[in-house]
């Protein structure tokens, strides 16, 4: 048996489209950290979903809090913007899983109505999503967390997981805000920045995206999302270093 955990905050535009995808699961644990939209309402529509009320804690706390919580062991976390598609539910429920084992998905990520074949972190993109909770957890990062491999053996799973980070340019906008935020605050003590160092990761990001990762190939699409990753990396920096007063 898998238990399904997501995370949300004001989720409403897409959850109902994840939570269809996910009517075959026995459990669906939906961890809420404060909506204010419409999120709560919908999730109480499907009989599987279990909404749990909690305050943020950073991404990766957050997570193996929602996977303590869950019925089962074998745990399958996806974010609110995601959706299975037919061939990966399928895939999934059907596996003869094994605890000494942790399992990829291909994530195909849209943008625009189009799936983004370029640029870091957009394609390729293929993540862990689906484990045992007894043989291992999600790093405590509070921001670009992961499940740790710890020895396990990975098994790429066929079907995909189809993913709309970015409906618009203001989600562009407050996940710049956040994810900027995150960084500088789990990396205060890690990594020393300032406003020259800022300006230099900032380009670097743009030159690989646009450039190393294709993203010119990728028409307005590719280079809306170069400028985005260059202008999230400047932003990450640059509030560091205010962090570490070096500016």
């Amino acid at each position: 048996m898998i238990s399904v955990t997501i995370l949300t905050k004001n989720s409403a535009e897409t959850l109902q489209a994840t939570l269809e995808s996910l009517s075959a699961f026995p459990e669906v644990l939906v961890v809420d950290t404060g909506s204010t939209d419409h999120t709560i309402d919908i999730a109480k529509r499907f009989p599987n979903v279990r909404i749990i009320l909690e305050h943020f804690q950073g991404f990766g706390p957050l997570h193996n809090k929602a996977s303590s919580m869950a019925a089962h062991d074998w745990v399958l976390s996806i974010d609110s913007d995601e959706v299975l598609s037919s061939d990966l539910a399928h895939e999934i429920l059907s596996t003869q899983l094994q605890p000494s084992c942790i399992y990829a998905i291909d994530r195909h990520n849209y943008f625009n109505g189009k799936w983004i074949r370029c640029c870091a972190g957009w394609y390729p993109d293929r993540i862990v999503r689906l484990y045992h909770r007894k043989q291992t957890r999600f790093s405590d990062d509070a921001v670009h967390e992961k499940i740790i491999p710890q020895g396990l053996r990975t098994i790429h799973l066929k079907g995909a997981l189809l993913h709309t980070p970015y409906r618009s340019i203001d989600s562009f906008l407050s996940k710049m805000q956040t994810y900027s935020t995150l960084f500088a605050e789990q990396n205060i003590h890690k990594k020393q920045s300032s406003l020259t160092s800022a300006l230099v990761h900032a380009v670097a990001a743009f030159f690989k995206n646009y450039f190393l990762k294709k993203g010119i190939l990728g028409g307005k699409e590719g280079l809306i999302i170069s400028l985005y990753n260059a202008q999230t990396t400047y932003y990450k920096y640059v509030k560091l270093a205010f962090l570490q007063r070096s500016i």
